[in-house]
C-alpha cells in the first residue's frame, strides 16, 4: 500500500483528486483503494462488468484524474480485455492524466504513450516507506455510484469518519465481534 501511495503521489495525485478503479477482483484493487485513502484522494470503484459508456459516465462525472485498471479479466475461463473499454471511456476526457494498468492476463493491449503506465513499472519501483496524511473526519473517502439502471448514475460521497464509524458500529453490534472475546 505504501508503494502504491508513493507511486500515485509521484503521478501528481493529492488530497481531493478523484481516481476511478475499474478492475476485477484482484489484490491490487484493494491496494489502490487504500493508497488513495492514504493520500486523501477519493476513489470510485466501477464494476469491471460495466460497459465503456458506463465507465465514461462515472469518470466524467467524478472528473477522475487517474483510472486504474487491468489489461483484462477472465470471463468463462478466457481472457477478455478491460483496457479497451478504458481507452474508449477516457477518449476526450480532459481530466484523465494517466491510466495505470495491472498486468493480469498478459493479453496485448493498445497503449497511449505518456498516458498509460504499467503498475509493475510504476508501483513496484516506488519506496516502501510512506507516512499517510492526516485528515479531518469529513474528508471524502470514496465516491459510490448507483447502478444507473433508472437513469443517469448518481454519485454518493462517503467521508472517512462517517464510513469508518459505521463499519466499526456494524462489526461490533451487528456481527457481534468483540475484541475481548473473539479471534479474527
Amino acid at each position: 500500500v505504501s508503494q502504491a501511495a508513493n507511486a500515485l503521489a509521484a503521478l501528481g495525485l493529492t488530497a481531493g483528486d478523484r481516481v476511478a478503479i475499474y478492475m476485477p477482483m484482484v489484490p491490487e484493487a484493494i491496494v489502490a483503494m487504500l493508497a488513495c485513502a492514504r493520500l486523501g484522494a477519493m476513489h470510485s470503484v466501477v464494476f469491471a462488468g460495466f460497459s465503456a459508456s458506463a465507465l465514461r459516465a462515472r469518470v466524467e462525472d467524478a472528473e477522475a484524474k487517474l483510472v486504474i485498471t487491468t489489461d483484462g479479466q477472465y470471463r468463462r475461463g478466457k481472457a477478455a480485455s478491460l483496457k479497451d473499454a478504458v481507452d474508449e471511456a477516457v477518449s476526450d476526457q480532459p481530466s484523465v492524466e494517466h491510466v495505470l494498468v495491472v498486468r493480469r492476463t498478459g493479453i496485448d493491449v493498445t497503449w497511449t504513450q505518456g498516458r498509460d503506465l504499467w503498475w509493475h513499472d510504476t508501483v513496484d519501483v516506488a519506496s516502501t516507506e510512506h507516512t499517510p496524511e492526516a485528515f479531518d473526519s469529513e474528508q471524502p473517502l470514496f465516491l459510490l455510484y448507483t447502478s444507473g439502471t433508472t437513469g443517469k448514475p448518481k454519485g454518493i460521497v462517503h467521508t472517512s469518519g462517517g464510513y469508518l464509524t459505521q463499519a466499526a458500529y456494524t462489526h461490533y453490534n451487528v456481527f457481534d465481534l468483540k475484541p475481548e472475546t473473539d479471534v479474527y
